[in-house]
């Protein structure tokens, strides 16, 4: 496999130092020094299928928060660990930092509104939505394929994220079976008439 280091597609990609990003996007500082287009690089990690995820908590004052996310991963079974990254410029980034505890709720296929809602800064993402409070307060809401309730373990620096590990405390598959799915910039669904053997 040969990763792209044209920089034609890419054509505000300045690489002329290190720190200096490119100016199309924010995540093109040590992209640039490497002669990667930061266009290519994305473009080719959405050849990676995902889950789609929010992840919810509440937050010091006591209002819930929770975001769209596809970095979800499970870590480890003994103990049960699973992951999560957050952009280190994310306005919830304090508050999920210094919650007890989140939860993952892993969408189903019906739950593409959700995703789009949660993937937006400046609405309020839990009117009229139906939910319950998991532990720590953290929001479950219906109808997804599965719930993750995990207490804030530990965070770990990752360039211009925050990795989050969290130790599951609690977990349930709900009665969706078809999880919404993310690929090239697209969502997409399982084709439920193919099978494997």
């Amino acid at each position: 496999m040969t990763l792209s280091t044209s920089t034609e597609n890419c054509p505000d990609l300045l690489t002329s130092g290190i720190d200096l990003p490119c100016a199309t996007c924010d995540t093109g500082r040590s992209l640039a020094a490497l002669g990667f287009c930061c266009r290519d690089f994305r473009s080719t990690l959405g050849c990676f299928a995902t889950g789609v995820t929010v992840v919810t908590a509440l937050a010091p004052d006591g209002e819930p928060i929770g975001l769209t996310i596809n970095s979800f991963n499970s870590v480890s079974l003994d103990p049960p660990l699973i992951l999560w990254s957050l952009s280190l410029g994310s306005p919830m980034l304090n508050a999920f930092q210094r919650a007890s505890h989140y939860s993952v709720n892993v969408l189903s296929v019906d739950q593409q509104n959700l995703s789009d809602r949660f993937a937006e800064r400046r609405v309020d993402h839990f009117v009229d939505l139906p939910q319950r409070a998991g532990l720590g307060g953290a929001p479950l809401i219906e109808g997804c394929c599965a719930w993750f309730e995990c207490a804030n373990q530990t965070q770990y620096p990752g360039g211009d994220h925050l990795i989050f590990v969290g130790l599951v405390e609690r977990f349930a598959r709900g009665k969706a079976e078809s999880p919404l799915l993310f690929h090239d910039a697209r969502y997409c669904r399982i084709d439920a008439s193919r099978t494997t053997d």
